[in-house]
Order: C-alpha cells, then structure tokens, then sequence
C-alpha cells in the first residue's frame, strides 16, 4: 500500500469526498445560508469558493491518493485538507477563540477515511500542508479544534452552529485530539473551541532534508565498512 499528496487544483475539484464536495460549514456566512437553504446548491458553492480561491491565492487544498496495489488499478483519494486565509473564511470570526493571528493560515478541513485513518496517512496529510506552506513562506497554521465530548448546549455553541442539517462542530470541525497529536498548541483556550497554533520556519524543511542526508550517509558508510562479501562466505 503507497500513498502520495499532492494539491488540490481546478482539475481536482471533483476529486474531493463527497462530503467535504458539498459542505459549505466554512465557506459561506452563516446567515446567508440559512436566508437561501431552501434553494442553495452548496456543492456548486463549494466549487465557486475553492475556484476563487485557488485563483486568486494560489493552493487552498491537498489530496491525500492511496493506492492499494493491483487490486485498485488507480489510486483513489482517501483524504484530503483544505486551507486558506481566514480573511476568506465566514465562519472564523464567530469562534469566542477568534480572531486568527494575523501572519496564520486557517486549517478548516482535515480528513481522512477509515483505511487511511487506520494505518495512521493523516500524518503524511498534514506534512503534505506544512511542507506546502512553509515553501510559500507562511509563518504559521492556526485552526479551530473541537472537543467532541464537550457539553453542546453553551451559548458559544450556538453561535457558531446557525446552520440544521448535517453541517455541524462534529461533523465538520477538526477533533482537538488531532490537532494536538499534530504538535499543535493551544493559544486561546476554551472548553468547546479552543484555537490551535503550529509555528513555520523554514528550518523544519532543512532539518528533514539534513536528517534524510545523514542516514543515506550512515547507510552508505554501513555498507562500505561491511565491504564484499569474501569467497567462500556463507
């Protein structure tokens, strides 16, 4: 099983889980949803949001691509991250957690189905988005957590949750474990929505590149120590 990133383009659009194609939590004010619900196509509101987007601010998305050997004859996306600057956001400035750090980039969306969570590919997600960012200069990646077994009936709750259906916190929030076990920090702390902060530099891809140059070393220098083998060695 091999699985690869790459960004999500206006040839990809289509590519996305089904409900992450038409859930529009973040993309689009709250009120105006509930005003236009009973004729709002969200998956073409989706499209419309990720278009302008990638047009106007370059990469907004990666897909997470898992191949699953000769039983699968292409590779299927098995999750998938979006992003964006939290100017282009709606919903971030409801969070009693907001507003984002003005030099951050908004993690909205972090998904991955059940064999990719299995196997653990969320993190090759996100390396995906931190290497993505970190080349575009970017200081740092905030996003919103949501404790999922956290009381649902706050205030805070309400604000953020205009929308009935099935865009909710729950469904369409990152958990708060996960970003934790991403390394990212709490710095607006709250019992239901607390805001997460992850620090870029430029240094997290050069130490990977120097560590990655150091045991190609070690391996090379293993293997001319051990030298041929001799005739007659078993």
């Amino acid at each position: 099983m091999s699985t690869r990133v790459a960004p999500l383009t206006l040839e990809t659009l289509n590519l996305l889980p089904h409900h992450t194609r038409r859930c529009v939590f973040w993309e689009m004010d709250p009120g105006a949803v509930i005003d236009t619900q009973a004729f709002c196509d969200t998956e073409l509101e989706k499209e419309a949001w990720l278009s302008s987007v990638l047009l106007n601010w370059g990469s907004c998305g990666q897909l997470l691509y898992l191949n699953q050997g000769e039983v699968a004859h292409l590779p299927r996306v098995s999750g998938c991250a979006l992003y964006a600057p939290p100017s282009l956001v709606p919903r971030a400035r409801l969070f009693p957690t907001s507003p984002v750090s003005a030099d951050a980039i908004l993690l909205t969306t972090l998904y991955v189905d059940g064999i990719a969570e299995a196997e653990g590919f969320h993190e090759i997600l996100i390396r995906g988005v931190l290497e993505d960012l970190i080349k575009r200069g970017v200081r740092a990646i905030e996003a919103f957590g949501h404790i999922r077994d956290a009381e649902c009936t706050s205030h805070a709750y309400s604000l953020v949750h205009r929308k009935p259906g099935d865009c909710t916190p729950e469904t369409c929030m990152i958990s708060a474990e996960r970003l934790l076990d991403a390394e990212f920090k709490v710095v607006a702390p709250h019992h239901l929505f607390p805001r997460f902060r992850l620090e870029l530099d430029r240094d997290h891809g050069w130490k990977a590149d120097v560590e990655a140059a150091l045991m190609r070393l070690l391996e090379s220098s293993t293997l001319s120590m051990a030298g041929p083998s001799s005739p007659g060695t078993v």
